[in-house]
């Protein structure tokens, strides 16, 4: 098990919080408790994944803590593990708030795609966690890892339909293209090999049905042709892989006469 950071009083409190150097104090075993001090709800992000462009993102951790004193200190961690191999992490005090027996503390980390330590092969959802350790006033104490959310890289999607208008029983073709966040150049790149559905509406639209799908070319454009029939809006619809942002592209309505 690699080692914790551990705060207690007396400790300096500046050095590395909220930084992306990993800890190296030695802390208690994971999931450990005394007292009757329970770290009942974590959520990061707002239990949805975090989807990250080429710009600096805020995440928030929130933990719900159970203890009948007061809290010493909380620490938080946000990272991702393949095996005793830690990829990433962010680390830092959280602030509390609540006087009851019921605590909620928080801590806002930020994502940078600019830096050398975030790159493309951390998108998906396995190996991400949070980490909890809380220090009470009566020497309670806590601490455990909590499932987190997955981190996406966020996407682009267009859609071009035409010729409009179009005369009916005639080819209409749907064009577009579908680009990605790539962290390791911080640019927008084309995704290449996925599957994207065509998606068609008819005038008035109350509702889209999938026509086609499509898998993108080595540059990410997409077309597809089919025979033109009433007025309609035309979409390309991206489901996503676990490592990527679902997307819905922009409706393009076409005049068939």
């Amino acid at each position: 098990m690699r080692l914790r950071a551990l705060f207690r009083a007396g400790l300096a409190t500046t050095a590395a919080v909220g930084s992306l150097a990993t800890a190296a104090v030695v802390a208690p075993t994971a999931q450990a408790a005394t007292g009757n001090l329970q770290i009942t709800k974590v959520v990061v992000n707002g239990g949805q994944d975090i989807v990250l462009g080429t710009a600096v993102k805020s995440v928030t951790v929130t933990a719900t803590i159970s203890e009948d004193s007061g809290l010493k200190a909380v620490w938080m961690h946000l990272e991702q593990r393949s095996g005793d191999n830690l990829r990433f992490d962010v680390h830092g005090l959280a602030t509390c708030s609540g006087t009851g027996t019921v605590k909620t503390c928080s801590r806002t980390f930020t994502f940078d795609p600019r830096s050398d330590v975030i790159y493309n092969s951390l998108a998906g959802r396995n190996g991400w966690w949070a980490y909890v350790q809380v220090e009470a006033q009566d020497g309670d104490y806590a601490s455990g890892d909590f499932p987190s959310v997955g981190l996406r890289r966020q996407t682009a999607l267009t859609m071009d339909a035409g010729p409009e208008p179009v005369r009916k029983g005639t080819t209409l073709t749907a064009s577009g293209r579908l680009t990605a966040a790539n962290w390791d150049t911080n640019t927008w790149t084309a995704l290449s090999g996925q599957s994207v559905q065509l998606q068609y509406c008819t005038y008035p639209c109350t509702g889209y049905t999938t026509v086609r799908t499509v898998t993108t070319n080595s540059t990410g454009y997409l077309k597809a042709s089919l025979t033109a029939s009433a007025d309609g809006y035309w979409r390309w619809y991206y489901p996503a892989t676990t490592w990527a942002q679902p997307r819905i592209s922009n409706a393009d309505f076409v005049d068939v006469r």
